[in-house]
């Protein structure tokens, strides 16, 4: 799976540790099916979609999850 922005914090949905998470971003650690599903689970995008790739996951995300652009004015992103 590829690096996601620092701001992505999928610990809680995983119920993994930052370090963990690190681990699996930096690719020192390996994404498990079960990762993958409860991810798919949590942000609500099919599991086909985030093996994708990110662009086609941030796509599939409903507009008020996603981050504002660059140097677009800034808003809080609520699950």
């Amino acid at each position: 799976m590829p690096t996601l922005p620092t701001q992505w914090r999928p610990s809680r949905p995983l119920g993994l540790n930052q370090t963990q998470i690190s681990r699996k971003q930096s690719g020192t650690a390996g994404w498990t099916l079960a990762d993958v599903d409860k991810l798919s689970a949590h942000y609500g995008i099919p599991v086909a979609d985030l093996l994708v790739g990110v662009d086609c996951a941030v796509h599939c995300l409903p507009a008020r999850r996603r981050a504002p652009a660059p140097g677009a004015a800034q808003l809080t992103i609520h699950p």
